[in-house]
């Protein structure tokens, strides 16, 4: 190599270098753009979600939000904008919808379009920004009492005074007006005086920094942030969420809990498992299906009623009367509904409002309490109704058969063949065999005329079949459990069955 070529070579290298400089810079930022261009083009082109907060807030609206969140976030959503007119409502649903604006995928934005009292304030706050409408206010968060209306205990409210200021912090905002809002004992200077509740004006908002901006209307918010050319989606709460807005009312609550109970152990005791067990179990899912959406139910809930209801069976079939394991189910039931009713952070929820549920859980308990007498009362006398002969045909059934039953009571029962009282026998056919009819055969009519003595083959709940002198002859008890095998008594003579009770020894 000659001493110029040497000379050329030295001067290439830094040009080389230079070269892959400027490519390995080339290839970075081509990368870059293609690691930020997908998020660029979803901010740019996603949708903006307008979600309406209005009226008063309950445990249907919690679900609503956090469904058109992940929706938002799903679909790449520009923004979710709250339309906010609320006087406030359950603290137990704004604490939700609370946790899933801060846990949030998307930008909200809350427009506070006449009010945010209360409820509605901390879900402004929570929020990545607000706005105001002219002449819109936000505060006045004290926690009050639902049935009363007066201010809610001190632990209540310093929990809730905790919770704005944490969420005031979260958004970078003064902690000691969003505290000022729920405890008029705390004083801002050239705000608040201590004593009085704050409820911020948009110039107020805007001089403390709780205010990004002001905007006529919604179409004047959008534009100035300049969403108005996306497509605006408007969010309906679906008809699940519609649903447990009216499922978690207490009246409704409570009326699930006894329909359902009443028609699970009615069936049961009758002995079978049919259309009225399943429409209580039925009642029973929906009532803890709407507590669940709503955050309010535990599957610990579910199991507490669950086994409240076992007890109340256990008190009818092995142990009659009513005693300890009767009191113990009903406990359970109403329990297991109690708790599906009330809020599981026990530093949100008022002495007023346990008060309130409690009561709510007394009246069922003696609603429930009377239904059962009455529908056990009523289910253990059906076995004193016969058939007219004009009714013979339609009441016969081969022997050890079930037959047809009528009306609401075949929702009831065994299989047996029921009457009502207009159709009974005004003869007396105890002692005439040929009063009985088909199916039952002659010999076994005999055999099983009242007074006589048999063994049950099987166990009578109330029904079942019991045998006199080698005949089978299907027995019903008036009401009380007999095992198999107990020595039984006849005391009615009926066409297809007869009346019996443990016999005296």
């Amino acid at each position: 190599m000659t001493a110029q070529a040497m000379v050329d070579g030295r001067r290439s290298a830094p040009v080389r270098s230079v070269v892959r400089l400027l490519a390995l810079l080339l290839i970075a930022s081509g990368s870059l753009l293609v690691l930020t261009g997908t998020g660029s083009a979803q901010d740019d082109d996603g949708p903006v979600y307008i979600v309406p907060i209005s009226g008063e807030i309950d445990l249907g609206l919690a679900p609503f939000l956090q469904r058109v969140l992940d929706e938002a976030a799903d679909a790449g959503a520009a923004a979710v904008v709250l339309d906010i007119d609320t006087p406030g409502g359950r603290l137990d649903a704004v604490l939700q919808m609370r946790d899933s604006l801060l846990d949030a995928d998307v930008p909200t934005v809350s427009f506070v379009d006449r009010s945010a009292f209360s409820a509605g304030a901390l879900i402004a706050l929570a929020s990545d920004e607000i706005w105001f409408a002219p002449g819109s206010s936000m505060g006045a968060a004290t926690p009050v009492d639902g049935g009363t209306g007066a201010p809610a205990d001190e632990k209540v409210i310093s929990a809730v005074r905790s919770t704005f200021r944490s969420t005031a912090q979260e958004r970078d905002r003064d902690p000691l007006v969003g505290e000022a809002m729920v405890d008029p004992s705390v004083a801002i200077e050239g705000l608040i005086d201590e004593g009085s509740l704050l409820t911020l004006t948009p110039d107020e908002a805007r001089e403390f920094g709780y205010s990004d901006g002001d905007a006529t209307n919604l179409d004047d918010l959008l534009e100035q942030l300049g969403l108005d050319e996306l497509d605006r989606i408007e969010a309906d709460p679906s008809l699940a969420e519609r649903l447990v807005r009216f499922l978690t009312n207490p009246i409704i609550g409570s009326l699930l809990l006894i329909l359902g109970v009443l028609l699970v152990v009615g069936e049961l005791f009758a002995g079978a498992l049919g259309i009225a067990s399943l429409v209580g179990f039925g009642f029973l899912g929906t009532f803890f299906y709407g507590h669940l959406l709503a955050g309010l139910a535990g599957w610990e809930d579910v199991v507490l009623v669950g086994i409240g209801v076992a007890l109340i069976l256990v008190e009818i079939f092995v142990i009659p009367g009513f005693g300890i394991p009767g009191v113990l189910g009903l406990s359970g039931v109403l329990g297991g509904g109690f708790l599906a009713m009330t809020n599981r952070d026990f530093d949100f929820v008022s002495s007023g409002q346990i008060v309130s549920t409690a009561s709510t859980i007394a009246i069922t308990f003696v609603v429930l309490t009377i239904g059962l007498i009455v529908l056990l009362t009523v289910l253990s006398r059906r076995g004193k109704t016969r058939r007219s002969p004009a009714r013979t045909a339609a009441a016969t059934v081969p022997e050890g058969g079930t037959g047809q039953r009528r009306g609401w009571l075949r929702w009831f029962g065994d299989g047996d063949v029921l009457a009502s009282e207009d159709d009974e026998d005004d003869g007396d056919d105890t002692d005439d065999p040929a009063s009985d009819g088909e199916p039952m055969p002659p010999d076994a009519r005999r055999a099983a005329r009242v007074g006589a003595i048999g063994t049950a083959l099987s166990d009578l709940r109330p029904a079942g079949v019991a045998d006199f002198d080698g005949h089978r002859v299907d027995v019903v008890t008036e009401g009380d459990y007999l095992a198999a095998g107990d020595q039984v008594e006849v005391l009615h003579a009926e066409r297809y069955r007869r009346v019996v009770r443990k016999a005296r020894s």
